[in-house]
């Protein structure tokens, strides 16, 4: 069995921000790239906004390489992104062909492309002999049906995609049931770029299940899994892990508050952007209703203050021998 190469942090909305990923990267070991959320609703050569410059404002993180990803339907607009991620240093751009929430696969984009391989043709075709950068994609097995993948293998196969992120569900799934791992391990066979896996990596113990059915497969994108236990992917390359591992989550916690509030002047957004995380953070806890519940309560910082204190007085740190027996909550942003 070949050994684990690389683990990605997969992108979440309204998660992980430039300011997440800023601290995650300074207190945790074992990712070997970022994903920025994904950027949409831009006008090609038309600067972008403020908010989405700051999200390009490093191009890695504590020596951690930041990927911006997108989610279009127009070349256009792709390549115009591609060419201001490259004029600021960045080394790849990754396309985004999963998202599975209806708002987006409905307007034919996300994973609501993978119906159309016509359509995705087009797009690599005008992309690839155009663009000066790694140009990636991270998609589902379909949108309606597994089968979709199949059309898809030989237009991917026709162009030097960097490397191909597959999560093996269809977008009507969103994340209900499992990740389909025999059918990534199928679909790989007839794949000729570089393959990464996502879906329904939660320990250790997910992983050797994972790697027993797709043995050739060595790198990994992590999204719930790294949520939930910030260290996993350090976890899963066999890196050393501090005594007190509590106490570590909680100077990182209080590192991400204390960079909200100063990135955002105090605005009250900052206890949504801590909650939008606590909701996978908790369940980690070995009273994670009990611990969510405490930060959901808040409703200024000072309670959130006192939240805090409580939970790391009153509850243990479990980790992913904790998180991989509870269920996710029900979230929109992930892809």
């Amino acid at each position: 069995m070949a050994e684990l190469s690389a683990v990605y942090f997969a992108p979440f909305q309204g998660i992980t921000t430039h300011i997440f990923r800023k601290v995650y990267a300074k207190h945790f070991q074992g990712v070997d790239k970022l994903y920025t959320p994904y950027f949409s609703n831009f006008e090609p050569g038309h600067a972008l906004s403020a908010v989405k410059m700051r999200s390009l404002q490093n191009r890695a993180e504590s020596g951690i390489e930041v990927v911006p990803q997108v989610l279009s339907k127009s070349a256009e607009e792709i390549l115009w992104l591609a060419q201001v991620c490259e004029q600021l240093g960045f080394r790849e751009l990754n396309w985004n062909l999963g998202c599975p929430y209806p708002q987006v696969a409905n307007k034919k984009r996300g994973s609501g492309m993978l119906p159309y391989p016509g359509m995705v043709d087009a797009i690599l075709e005008q992309v690839m002999k155009s663009t000066g950068i790694r140009f990636s994609v991270k998609c589902r097995l379909g949108y309606y049906s597994a089968d979709e993948a199949e059309a898809l293998l030989p237009v991917f196969n026709r162009y030097p995609i960097s490397e191909l992120t597959i999560h093996p569900r269809i977008g009507k799934q969103l994340y209900s049931g499992e990740a389909d791992m025999e059918a990534f391990a199928r679909i790989s066979e007839g794949l000729t770029m570089p393959l990464a896996y996502n879906g329904d990596i939660f320990s250790v113990s997910d992983y050797f299940r994972f790697r027993a059915i797709s043995p050739e497969t060595t790198t990994l994108m992590l999204g719930r899994g790294l949520l939930r236990d910030p260290f996993l992917a350090g976890l899963l390359k066999g890196i050393a892990q501090p005594q007190n591992p509590g106490e570590v989550i909680r100077e990182f916690t209080e590192e991400l508050y204390q960079s909200y509030r100063y990135d955002r002047n105090d605005n009250p957004s900052v206890l949504n952007a801590l909650k939008e995380y606590w909701a996978y953070l908790s369940l980690s806890f070995d009273e994670p209703v009990k611990v969510f519940r405490k930060i959901r309560k808040s409703g200024n910082f000072a309670d959130y203050e006192e939240a805090i204190r409580l939970i790391f007085n009153e509850y243990r740190w479990l980790g992913s021998m904790q998180a991989t027996r509870l269920s996710d909550p029900d979230r929109s942003h992930g892809n």
